[in-house]
């Protein structure tokens, strides 16, 4: 209960950070503990907690019998993004699956031999199970336990990943329910602007980069106004962090997607959706080049 109290107050910091850039607040700006619930729909007290973190962060200053108080400027808090800690389900999730990528688990296993070998308990056990089987990353025996599926053959589940991204991502621009948010795309713009003209790309932490990587993917999708795209992009996102993390290591390439991301922002801010459409196309094609997975064309 402890932790999801503590994912709750990193989440509700992050909202709280967005309304801040959303409002463009200046530093010394007050924060109002009632006037900031209201507007996320929640008391004062979980609103408390989480401008309590980010003071500890130093974003925000408590002033005795005064209340809280911005300080960082707004060029500084474009950049920040806070990681919320991991749930006991998704450590374990995280783990069954980089073990299996990794050789150590064997195809099939039982309930018992991974309460044994993770030392969790059942509740957390059996929602971790049905979140991999919603994945499609594992399936439940006829008889007993769990089979793990070929999706988490690393090299076939990137090739596979890039075949339905190339198919679903470039399509969401042109659905008819699209429709983007200007506030999140200057959002997005700032943060690529940022990592893009970075002088020590090196020294940026590969969290933050898979980070703004993956929500610029899941941002489109939202606006696709399709539930359906939404949900497979975050699927696919979760599977990427564990399959291609590392390719995080290529700075280069992390500058090049960069540039790509922002011409696809422009091009919606500017209302060419069929433009930004061939644009992803073509960013996830480079994209499937450099994780080594053949290259899907578009058919003439």
């Amino acid at each position: 209960m402890a932790r999801s109290s503590n994912q709750s107050r990193h989440r509700l910091a992050n909202q709280i950070l967005d309304l801040i850039r959303d409002a463009k607040f200046e530093p010394g700006h007050h924060l109002r503990e009632q006037q900031l619930g209201d507007l996320l729909g929640v008391s004062r007290t979980p609103v408390r907690a989480a401008l309590m973190l980010l003071t500890e962060l130093e974003i925000v200053e408590a002033r005795r019998n005064q209340g809280f108080f911005l300080v960082k400027p707004f060029d500084v808090l474009h950049r920040i993004e806070i990681e919320v800690p991991n749930s006991l389900d998704q450590s374990l999730y995280e783990q069954l699956v980089r073990d299996r990528l990794a050789g150590i688990l064997p195809d099939s296993l039982t309930q018992s031999e991974i309460a044994h070998r993770y030392d969790v308990d059942r509740v957390v056990m059996l929602r971790t199970l049905a979140r991999l089987s919603e994945d499609g990353l594992i399936a439940r025996n006829k008889g007993h336990g769990w089979t793990f599926l070929p999706t988490l053959d690393s090299k076939l589940a990137l090739n596979s990943s890039y075949d339905f991204r190339l198919t679903i991502e470039p399509a969401s621009f042109l659905l008819s329910t699209f429709k983007p948010d200007a506030a999140a795309l200057e959002r997005a713009r700032l943060q690529h602007m940022y990592l893009a003209s970075h002088p020590d790309i090196n020294s940026v932490d590969s969290m933050q980069l898979f980070s703004t990587d993956a929500s610029f993917h899941e941002m489109f999708a939202e606006f696709s106004g399709n539930v359906f795209f939404l949900q497979a992009v975050q699927q696919q996102n979760r599977l990427r962090r564990l399959l291609e993390f590392g390719g995080y290591r290529n700075r280069r390439r992390v500058r090049e997607w960069c540039k790509e991301h922002l011409a696809i922002i422009d091009a919606v801010l500017a209302g060419d959706y069929r433009g930004a459409s061939k644009m992803m196309h073509a960013h996830l094609s480079k994209a499937v080049g450099a994780s080594g997975a053949p290259i899907v064309r578009d058919k003439p």
